[in-house]
């Protein structure tokens, strides 16, 4: 049986254009609600694999693995899973794929879905671009664009993950690895064996440099950082001024001369997020160091003669910490034997398109779906031969989005800023228009983005090979 487009099988006339076109998109509404073709792996006995790391990437692994029947440990060398209380975007290609993983009822309570993106001019506030989300694009990618504390996300994946029966060993250190055996070795020398071992342990990865020239690629700070805080609603409400950003669940961004803040609510809309982004030459500088006073007094500083309603809002800020901005170089191999990386260990990226959690989620889902097409342990190199291809070029193209949004942000004042916000006014105006600089709106991007299809990708390069 082929699946052609959207999950549409039924007529193999009608397989997917290798062209860029949408044409087909159509069929998508007739594969919405059919039930996903059983897979092989519950055929013959599953695998036992190994997590390192208990981040997104990791628990988003375990779940997709989970399902698919493998026994699934993941080694945490943290005492407990953090308390991270910044936000997170989840926009469609990674909110379909965890509604489709079961973690719609998990995650019902904790999660906001955003109505629009309002891009505004840092001096006044205006709005120079918009994008509709809500019913439009639960119309285009069959899912919202939700936002979420990153705790709650964490803690509702470790509850499903739970009653999967996914294995989570906290003060589980990994020290060294074989990646041919596999094997790892714990901090109290205990050898672990398994069929599989996925290093998710992020940002600093450790485990980063076992795959081919990965030295080469090792994360670096921007010369970017961004100061992020919650602020108290209740204090906001009592401002009419601010009345607009708190009616509706929008994101809104700010768009200055080498500096963004955006906003949005989270909490089902009772925790207001601000993430002001600007330029830094604490090169050393990690998350945490600086001194909370000196925060507040320097977030302030920066953004100063920024929109008055803006900085209204920056001065109810109480205490804020600095986070810098990593970025990696773009990894050519992410498999090594029977080990391999996926998450920020494998595509630390900037966050100008909010997508880092979602490449995580699929990355997740393209590794449990190739391992289920096979039906025997020999074939395991295959099926990381087919993910390892399609998702380093997926996550690298998602690099170069991230790198050129905040390029396109970050114009000062001047001829490069007058183009760009005279070509978004149509989205503004509710006009047609065929392209536009924000990528949130412009459709070639949008639907590359967030109608990304990861099992069909994973389905169309294993097409290539005979098993």
């Amino acid at each position: 049986m082929v699946i052609n487009y959207f999950g549409y099988r039924d007529d193999p006339r009608l397989q997917a254009p290798s062209y860029p076109s949408h044409c087909l998109h159509f069929l998508r509404q007739l594969g919405r609600g059919s039930s996903p073709e059983p897979t092989p792996a519950s055929a013959w006995n599953p695998l036992d694999i190994h997590i390192v790391g208990a981040g997104i990437a990791g628990l988003a692994a375990a779940i997709s693995l989970a399902r698919q029947n493998h026994s699934v440990t993941i080694h945490e060398q943290a005492h407990a899973l953090p308390d991270d209380d910044t936000g997170i975007q989840l926009p469609p290609n990674a909110a379909r794929l965890l509604l489709k993983m079961g973690l719609g009822s998990y995650l019902e309570k904790y999660v906001t879905e955003q109505e629009n993106v309002f891009l505004r001019r840092w001096k006044d506030g205006n709005v120079i671009g918009r994008t509709k989300f809500g019913y439009d694009f639960r119309q285009k990618f069959d899912a919202p664009y939700w936002v979420i504390h990153r705790a709650h996300f964490h803690q509702a994946m470790q509850d499903m993950a739970g009653d999967l029966g996914v294995v989570i060993e906290m003060d589980s250190k990994v020290v060294s690895y074989n990646t041919e055996a596999p094997n790892l070795t714990l901090a109290n020398g205990t050898v672990v064996k398994a069929d599989l071992i996925i290093a998710a342990d992020g940002v600093n990865s450790s485990a980063r440099k076992l795959v081919p020239k990965a030295l080469e690629s090792t994360p670096h700070i921007t010369g970017f950082a961004s100061y992020r805080a919650e602020i108290n609603m209740e204090r906001m409400k009592e401002d009419p001024e601010l009345a607009e950003l708190l009616e509706k669940s929008s994101l809104n961004l700010w768009l200055g001369d080498n500096r963004h803040v955006q906003t949005y609510k989270i909490d089902s809309g009772k925790t207001f997020i601000m993430v002001m982004c600007y330029p830094d030459n604490d090169a050393g500088m990690e998350y945490g160091e600086v001194d909370p006073t000196s925060a507040l007094l320097h977030m302030r500083e920066e953004f100063k003669d920024w929109d008055p309603v803006l900085t209204k809002i920056i001065n109810m800020v109480e205490h804020t910490q600095k986070w810098p901005m990593y970025s990696g170089s773009r990894l050519k191999r992410w498999v090594s034997g029977k080990f391999l990386v996926l998450g920020d260990a494998a595509h630390t990226m900037l966050p100008y398109m909010s997508q880092g959690p979602a490449i995580a989620v699929e990355d997740a889902v393209a590794l449990a779906h190739s391992l289920g097409r096979i039906t025997a342990k020999s074939q395991i190199s295959l099926a990381l031969s087919v993910f390892e291809k399609v998702r380093v070029e997926r996550a690298n193209q998602m690099q170069e989005a991230s790198l050129l949004n905040g390029k396109i942000w970050h114009f000062p004042d001047g001829p490069l800023q007058k183009a760009r916000d005279l070509a978004m006014m149509p989205e503004v105006k509710g006009q047609p228009f065929s392209h536009s600089p924000n990528q949130w709106s412009d459709p070639s991007t949008q639907m590359w983005c967030y109608g990304y299809n990861t099992e069909r990708e994973i389905d169309l390069e294993w097409s290539r090979y005979r098993v």
